[in-house]
């Protein structure tokens, strides 16, 4: 395994790739469950990582919608199914988890199955797990925790008009 890390408004985000060089995890610091500090058998090399440098930089600058990046997450079929849905939860957008479940293919009984799959994404923003809200519409649950959500949120809203309504 490869990595490097960026820097970012939420803290040096870590970023680990695959020997082909897919991206298989995108970390923020104090993530909920997961290291975000390199493996001692990993080695460091920022190469590989220069299109998601860059892609990063860009939404953060808010000059990106959407990231076009080669990913390679490690889960179950399950997981991966979720994770997918997640790609089209538009920038700057919000769903329900149980919208979220549906969108998914998964029966509505599946809401807590899709929540922890969420919470188990390791592509953080580029897999866009912030997006995900409660039934009510508060901000529930993210791995790199609320405020950061928060903040991602934030800064999408302010390319759309979303939270003005």
């Amino acid at each position: 395994m490869r990595y490097t890390t960026v820097a970012s408004p939420l803290g040096p985000l870590l970023l680990v790739a695959d020997e082909d060089g897919a991206l298989t995890a995108l970390l923020a610091p104090n993530t909920r469950g997961r290291s975000s500090t390199p493996d001692p058998d990993w080695k460091e090399d920022p190469e590989p990582f220069a299109a998601a440098a860059t892609q990063l930089d860009e939404y953060f600058a808010g000059r990106l919608t959407h990231f076009d990046l080669r990913i390679a997450p490690h889960g179950s079929e399950f997981r991966r199914r979720v994770w997918d849905a997640l790609d089209d939860v538009p920038y700057g957008g919000t769903v329900t988890y149980g919208q979220l479940t549906a969108a998914a293919g998964q029966p509505p009984t599946s809401v807590r199955a899709v929540a922890g799959a969420v919470g188990a994404n390791p592509l953080l923003i580029v897999r866009p797990c912030h997006r995900i809200i409660g039934a009510d519409g508060s901000l529930t649950g993210f791995a790199a925790g609320l405020d950061a959500k928060r903040l991602l949120l934030g800064l999408e809203a302010q390319d759309r008009t979303l939270f003005e309504q």
